[in-house]
């Protein structure tokens, strides 16, 4: 499980958009997003820099937690 800060997110669409994103590249992706505390739990096999560029792809600034 990696587990990232993201910045930027506010609502059930960046919730979506994030998902979404990750889900394109991994569709067996495991994606938890807890808006309150801005965090995106990922499971997958992507790699830590793939997945930062996917959600930074969205608009938003993410790093490792």
């Amino acid at each position: 499980m990696q587990i990232f800060n993201v910045q930027g997110m506010t609502c059930g669409h960046c919730v979506k958009a994030v998902t979404n994103a990750i889900k394109t590249d991994d569709p067996s992706a495991d994606v938890q997003i807890d808006l309150a505390k801005g965090e995106v739990r990922v499971q997958s096999v992507l790699g830590n820099d793939r997945l930062i560029g996917l959600i930074e792809g969205e608009g938003y600034s993410a790093q490792l937690a």
